[in-house]
């Protein structure tokens, strides 16, 4: 059963992303949100003392409207363009809806820098998604070209991370 901090969480991250819906089950409940046309949680437990734990939860997200930023205060910002050709580059996407991450902590180095040679199994970054830290590997052997984000940037489900030249 998600917590109400949990449910919080989702609504935003998914306001903060450009996914009109998002639908989540765990557990025998479910959570489907949708842009522009509120908020919906619907629980759906197989035992009944659940259902009416769930429904003051419920009756809480339901009161709270989505609010969407106006569209000038978020301008669209399109990502840099590598100095070399885009064919030639391995896109390292990420494989989430999350914020963007660097290093393993604000004291830390970053996990690579432009320039770094990097082989299938060397962790680049980390994504946080619902305050789990989910490290993502380059899946491709060479060298960092560009760093495509910045560190506590929310980034979205393939949006592309790096670009790296094979070798």
């Amino acid at each position: 059963m998600l917590k109400i901090q949990e449910i919080r969480e989702i609504i935003k991250l998914v306001d903060q992303s450009s996914v009109e819906e998002f639908t989540y089950e765990h557990d025998g409940s479910k959570i489907n949100l949708k842009k522009n046309n509120g908020v919906t949680v619907s629980a759906q437990p197989q035992v009944v003392q659940a259902v009416e734990e769930v429904k003051p939860a419920a009756q809480a997200v339901q009161q709270a409207p989505v609010q969407e930023a106006p569209a000038a205060a978020q301008p669209v910002k399109e990502a840099p363009q590598a100095n070399v050709e885009d064919e030639n580059l391995h896109k390292i996407t990420s494989p989430m809806v999350g914020t963007f991450y660097q290093s393993s902590s604000p004291e830390s180095g970053p996990y690579v820098k432009v320039g770094d040679k990097v082989d299938e199994s060397s962790v680049v970054c980390i994504v946080e998604a619902m305050k789990l830290f989910n490290e993502i590997e380059a899946e491709a052997k060479g060298e960092i070209v560009e760093i495509l984000v910045k560190d506590g940037q929310l980034v979205e489900y393939g949006q592309p991370l790096f670009l790296v030249k094979p070798e």
